[in-house]
C-alpha cells in the first residue's frame, strides 16, 4: 500500500488522532485505531502501525466481533510483511484464513487474497496460485467486478512469475505425464489393466525411482469415529453449498471440523511412522465428493500439494448387491494397486510421482473424502530434479 498523496494522508492521520483523543466509545476507538494503523503502515511507520493495530485487534477480540478480528489480522499481517517480518506476517494471515473458513465465509476471499499475495512474495508461487484461484472462484460467485479484477491481476502476476522461473517446470511436467497416462490406460476399464501394463512398465519404473514413499493403505489404523463423523457432516454441507466441479468430482474447502481434527491427531507423526518421511503438519486440505457415475482418471498431482498426500474416507455408501465397488487405484512397478477405503480408513502416497485415480462409482454409490497435503521437513526432499521426461 502506497499513498498517492503523502501530505494529504498525513493530514487525515492527524484528524483521526484528534478524534481518537475525544472518543469514549470502544467500538469507535477500535475503528479509529485500525484506520490509524493502516495509515501509518502506508506511510512506512511500522512500529506505530503495530501499536495501533494491536490495540484495535484487542478491542475486536474483547467485543467478540469476528469480522473485525479477521480484517485487523489481515492488516496486521500486511504491516509485518511490509516491515520484513515474514514469519509473524504468516501467523496473522493463517489465523485470519482459519477463522474466515470456520466462522465468517463472507470474508474468506479477502483472507485468501492477502495470503496469496504473501505467498507470492515468499516465492511459494504454486501455493499462491492455489489460494488466489479459490479467491477468484468466490469473488466470481459474489459478482463483484472490482474484486474479481483485483484477484485476476494477482493471478496474472503469479502466472507470469511461474512462466519465467524453474518452479513452473514440475507442474508442466506433471501435466504432460498425465496426458500421456490417459492415452495409455484408464480407470474406466480395469479389465484391460493387466494386458496393457507391460507397455507402460518401464515408464512407471522411472517415476518410482524418484518417489519419496510407496502407497500405503492404512487398513489397521482407523481414525476415531467422532471427528470423522464431524468432518463428514461438514464436508456434506460444504460440498452442497460451496462445492465446485474439479476433474469429474466435487471439491470444497475444509473448515473448522477439519482444523479441529488436525489439532487432535498428530498427522505428521502418523505419516512419518508409516512412510519413513519426516513431514510438517498438513499445510493444505480439500474435501472431495464422488457420486454415482463419477470417477477420477489416472494423473499426477502438481508438486505444490506436497510430498505426501493422506486421503481419509469420511463417509461411504454402496449397495450390498453391487458386484464391485469403486476404489482408489495406483499404478506401481508391480502393476495396479487398488485400495477399497471404508469410513475412517486412509491411504498415504506421493501424489506428485505416483499415478493414481478412482474407478467409476456404481448405482447408488457415493464416497466423501478429505485429502491432506504435507511438506517434507527436509527441504532437499521437496525438490524435484533429474525427473524422467514425459514419454512422447
Amino acid at each position: 500500500m502506497v499513498p498517492t498523496d503523502r501530505a494529504e494522508l498525513t493530514t487525515a492521520l492527524q484528524g483521526l488522532r484528534e478524534e481518537l483523543a475525544t472518543s469514549p466509545d470502544p467500538d469507535r476507538t477500535r475503528v479509529l485505531t485500525r484506520w490509524i494503523g493502516i495509515a501509518q503502515m502506508s506511510l512506512g511507520n511500522y512500529d506505530e502501525a503495530h501499536t495501533s493495530l494491536r490495540q484495535s485487534l484487542e478491542l475486536a477480540i474483547t467485543s467478540g466481533n469476528v469480522r473485525a478480528v479477521i480484517a485487523t489480522e489481515l492488516n496486521f499481517g500486511d504491516a509485518h510483511r511490509y516491515a520484513g517480518d515474514i514469519e509473524t506476517a504468516e501467523t496473522f494471515y493463517r489465523s485470519a484464513l482459519d477463522t474466515a473458513r470456520g466462522t465468517c465465509p463472507e470474508l474468506l476471499d479477502f483472507a485468501l487474497q492477502h495470503t496469496g499475495k504473501h505467498l507470492t512474495e515468499r516465492g511459494d508461487l504454486t501455493g499462491a496460485r492455489t489460494h488466489l484461484q479459490e479467491a477468484l472462484r468466490l469473488r466470481i460467485a459474489k459478482g463483484n467486478t472490482e474484486l474479481v479484477e483485483s484477484t485476476q491481476a494477482a493471478l496474472d502476476r503469479v502466472d507470469t512469475l511461474l512462466g519465467s522461473t524453474p518452479a513452473a517446470a514440475p507442474n508442466e511436467w506433471s501435466r504432460r505425464w498425465t496426458a500421456w497416462l490417459q492415452t495409455r490406460t484408464s480407470v474406466a476399464d480395469p479389465s484391460q489393466w493387466h494386458a496393457g501394463f507391460p507397455a507402460i512398465r518401464e515408464q512407471v519404473r522411472g517415476l518410482a525411482a524418484h518417489q519419496r514413499m510407496q502407497p500405503r493403505h492404512l487398513r489397521d489404523h482407523p481414525f476415531p469415529a467422532e471427528p470423522v463423523a464431524a468432518m463428514a457432516a461438514e464436508a456434506e454441507k460444504a460440498l452442497f453449498t460451496d462445492g465446485y466441479l474439479h476433474n469429474g468430482k466435487r471439491n470444497a474447502a475444509v473448515g473448522e471440523a477439519a482444523n479441529q481434527f488436525a489439532t487432535q491427531v498428530d498427522l505428521a507423526a502418523l505419516v512419518a511412522r508409516f512412510t519413513g518421511l519426516a513431514v510438517e503438519q498438513p499445510h493444505t486440505g480439500v474435501y472431495i465428493g464422488y457420486t454415482e457415475g463419477q470417477s477420477l482418471d489416472f494423473h499426477l498431482d502438481e508438486a505444490g500439494f506436497g510430498e505426501a498426500n493422506l486421503i481419509i474416507c469420511l463417509q461411504r455408501t454402496r449397495p450390498t448387491q453391487a458386484d464391485k465397488a469403486s476404489t482408489t487405484v495406483f499404478i506401481s512397478t508391480a502393476g495396479y494397486l487398488e485400495c477399497d477405503l471404508g469410513a475412517g480408513s486412509s491411504v498415504v502416497f506421493d501424489g506428485a510421482l505416483t499415478p493414481h485415480g478412482r474407478t467409476p462409482l456404481g448405482v447408488g454409490e457415493s464416497i466423501t473424502l478429505i485429502s491432506l497435503g504435507f511438506r517434507a521437513r527436509d527441504q532437499a526432499r521437496r525438490a524435484l530434479t533429474n525427473l524422467p521426461p514425459a514419454p512422447a
